[in-house]
C-alpha cells in the first residue's frame, strides 16, 4: 500500500541525516575510532555501509538534492543510524510518507538490540518481532536458517510459515516438529489474549485456522504456557545435524527478542557452527526449498 500523502522535504531530511550522523559515534556501531578521525560522528562512507547503500546516494540525500527514497530505503537508513522509534517516525514524515506508528515500531529494531547485535557480528544471532518476524540476522544466522528477512505479508511470521510451508520445517529435527507446532500455537494464543480480538495476532490466528488443518486442530486444544526449549536440534542441508543452545534476550517495550545460538566448545556441533560462521551465506538449499 502506498502511504505517501505529504510533501517530500528534501532540505529538512538532509539536515536531519547530517545531525544524526554527527551524533552517532564509532563505538555505537561496533567500529574502532582510530587516530585519524577528526570530525565528530561517523563518516558518510561508514553510514552508507551500515545502510547498505552507496556513499554517493547517501551524500546526495544529506545535501538535499537526491531523489525521494523509498520506504524500504528509509527503513534501512533508520537501522543504519540506530534511530529510536520516534526518530524513525520523523524520518518517514520528512521522506513524504505517512507513518502507521504501531506497525513501523514493531518492525523497527530497537537501538538497544542494534547495539547488542553490533557486538555479535561473528555470532549466530537474529532479532525477532512479536509475531515471529525476523527483523535482522547475522551472516552466520543466515547460513544456519536461511535468509528470513526477505518475506512479505503473512509469510513474515515464522509461525505462519511453520504451518503453511514445508521448507520452514526442513531445518529442524523431525522429532521436534510436534512440540514446535504446539508451542507456536500456544504462544500465538497468548498473544491474541494479551493484545485483543482486533490485533495483528488475532488476524494471524484467523488466517491460520482457515489455512492449516493442523493449526486449527491444535488451536481447539486451548494450550497456553508452553515455552521454547533452550536446546535446538537443527538439520542443515550441508553440515548436517547441529545441537545448539538458544539464549533469549527480550525487549519488552517493543515485544522484540534477540536469539543467540551457541554450541558446547569441543563438540561436533561447535565445529559445524564455526564452519557456518566462515561461510557466512546460505548457499545450500533443501529439495523442499
Amino acid at each position: 500500500m502506498n502511504t505517501m500523502d505529504r510533501t517530500f522535504d528534501r532540505s529538512s531530511l538532509g539536515t536531519f541525516l547530517r545531525t544524526r550522523r554527527a551524533a552517532l559515534q564509532p563505538e555505537d556501531v561496533g567500529l574502532r575510532r582510530g587516530q585519524r578521525r577528526r570530525a565528530p560522528g561517523l563518516r558518510r562512507e561508514e553510514v552508507a555501509e551500515l545502510c547498505t547503500m552507496s556513499a554517493d546516494y547517501f551524500a546526495r540525500l544529506e545535501r538535499g538534492d537526491g531523489p525521494q527514497p523509498s520506504e524500504q530505503m528509509l527503513a534501512a537508513i533508520a537501522r543504519g543510524l540506530r534511530l529510536t522509534p520516534d526518530e524513525r517516525d520523523h524520518l518517514f514524515l520528512l521522506g513524504g510518507y505517512r507513518t502507521a506508528h504501531r506497525d513501523l515500531r514493531l518492525h523497527h529494531v530497537s537501538p538497544g538490540l542494534m547495539r547488542v547485535m553490533d557486538g555479535l557480528a561473528d555470532t549466530t544471532a537474529q532479532v525477532m518481532g512479536p509475531l515471529g518476524e525476523t527483523l535482522l540476522q547475522t551472516p552466520s544466522a543466515v547460513a544456519l536458517l536461511g535468509e528470513q528477512t526477505r518475506y512479505t505479508g503473512n509469510s513474515r511470521s515464522a509461525t505462519y510459515r511453520w504451518f503453511t510451508e514445508t521448507a520452514e520445517r526442513a531445518r529442524y529435527d523431525p522429532e521436534d516438529h510436534d512440540d514446535n507446532s504446539r508451542t507456536n500455537v500456544a504462544l500465538l494464543r497468548t498473544a491474541v489474549t494479551r493484545n485483543g480480538p482486533n490485533s495483528p495476532a488475532a488476524d494471524l490466528a484467523d488466517v491460520l485456522r482457515r489455512t492449516s488443518d493442523e493449526f486449527a486442530r491444535l488451536w481447539e486444544r486451548h494450550e497456553v504456557g508452553l515455552r521454547w526449549s533452550e536446546t535446538k536440534r537443527f538439520v542443515h542441508p550441508q553440515v548436517g545435524r547441529l545441537d545448539l543452545y538458544c539464549q533469549l534476550l527480550l525487549e519488552p517495550d517493543q515485544g522484540q527478542s534477540l536469539l543467540v545460538f551457541t554450541a558446547t566448545p569441543g563438540t561436533e556441533s561447535h565445529q559445524k557452527l564455526a564452519l557456518l560462521a566462515v561461510l557466512g551465506t546460505d548457499r545450500f538449499t533443501t529439495d523442499a526449498e
